[in-house]
């Protein structure tokens, strides 16, 4: 690890380039930022990153968000872990809010298809590299394979990925430990302690207060797995159907526009507050529903190298991370069946796929040249 200002600058620039090019959703930048920090730039090694990665879906919150605080943690200590986040959070948020004020003063949702048509088929080829990479460490044993290929099969029958990811690194922890006749012990339940309320100046614009809608979001940050659509059952229950603040409509433009910007999904929150607040709802909802992220990354930190240590906790972490990989895939296959719909996505996607195999491009140039070519046929 890394304190000096050059490695905290390095931190910067990565976290704010992806943030402004990290479109797909958290498979998609995590992929992204596989190829930056272990290929490129090789800051971590593919086990340490796979590592991070299951320990982040153990815990709640926006996964790439969180994995990108944990490169920045790695690299450039604790200010890299501040940096890092901010870095990254911060485009996406400023994106979302202006469009927020688009919405509100002229009363329409901005409609991204045209950027998205060229930028999906590439995202669909960049998180097959990742994954074909990662793979090839994760899937140490036939075990791991079909624990993997298993997780694919039932996520796409409508499994639950919570239970698919705890389930398939209980099995492999049992079935591993049972093959080298360890002595049986209870597997430790590892979770992260709740968050201290924060105190936060109350204000009000109309109906909503700022302290509690800051404390709406802090509860979904702190406790939500499973991305985007629970993301929206999460929104719903609290604003729509329990505080009455918005509509339906509103609520799934919020979540529309979070899909069709760059960076973390959860910047639905600076559309919602804005909507509900101003600038400051915007500011309070957004500062709340990424700020344990980064009190989560700085728990694991210290978990990662003990989960290694024990024979229970490192088998469940190799079939967590095969579990991951196999979430990955799973969405990724959606993603592709929503995202290469006629032969122009198609040839997009395999001569994306070339180029990362061969030549090893930056994969953020292959996603604005994808911009560009959409925009320019549908713009």
């Amino acid at each position: 690890m890394q304190n000096q200002p050059h490695a905290l600058r390095e931190v910067a620039k990565l976290a704010a380039r992806l943030g402004f090019t990290a479109f797909g959703g958290p498979a998609a930048h995590i992929a992204m930022l596989h190829d930056e920090v272990v290929v490129r730039r090789q800051w971590i090694d593919e086990q340490h990153f796979l590592d991070m990665i299951g320990a982040t879906n153990l815990v709640p919150g926006p996964n790439s968000t969180e994995m990108i605080i944990h490169v920045g943690y790695e690299k450039a200590g604790w200010r890299g872990l501040i940096v890092g986040g901010l870095c990254f959070i911060l485009p996406a948020a400023l994106i979302v809010g202006v469009l927020a004020w688009a919405y509100v003063n002229y009363g329409a949702s901005p409609q991204g298809e045209a950027l998205l048509y060229g930028i999906k088929p590439v995202i669909i080829a960049i998180v097959l590299q990742a994954l074909y990479r990662l793979g090839q460490k994760a899937v140490k044993n036939t075990l791991l394979l079909l624990v993997g290929v298993a997780v694919f099969g039932l996520y796409l029958w409508g499994f639950n990925e919570l239970v698919l990811l705890f389930g398939g690194g209980l099995l492999v922890a049992i079935i591993q430990v049972w093959r080298t006749r360890a002595m049986s012990a209870m597997l430790p339940l590892l979770s992260v302690g709740g968050l201290s309320t924060l105190m936060v100046q109350t204000l009000q614009s109309s109906t909503v207060k700022l302290d509690q809608l800051f404390l709406v979001f802090l509860k979904i940050g702190s406790l939500l797995y499973g991305g985007g659509y629970v993301l929206l059952a999460f929104l719903r229950n609290d604003l729509v159907l329990r505080l009455g603040w918005l509509t339906d409509q509103q609520l799934l433009d919020a979540v529309a526009i979070g899909q069709f910007t760059p960076g973390p999904l959860f910047t639905t929150a600076t559309f919602v507050g804005y909507i509900l607040a101003g600038v400051p709802g915007a500011i309070v909802a957004t500062v709340g529903i990424f700020l344990p992220a980064f009190c989560f990354v700085a728990a694991l930190k210290h978990l990662i190298p003990f989960l290694r240590r024990s024979i229970w906790t490192a088998a469940l972490l190799d079939g967590v991370n095969v579990g991951a990989l196999g979430l990955m895939m799973g969405v990724t296959w959606q993603l592709g069946r929503a995202a290469i719909t006629d032969w122009l996505t198609a040839l997009l996607a395999v001569v994306s796929a070339v180029i990362l195999f061969r030549w090893q491009i930056n994969s953020a140039w292959l996603v604005l040249a994808g911009a560009v070519i959409g925009l320019l046929l549908y713009g």
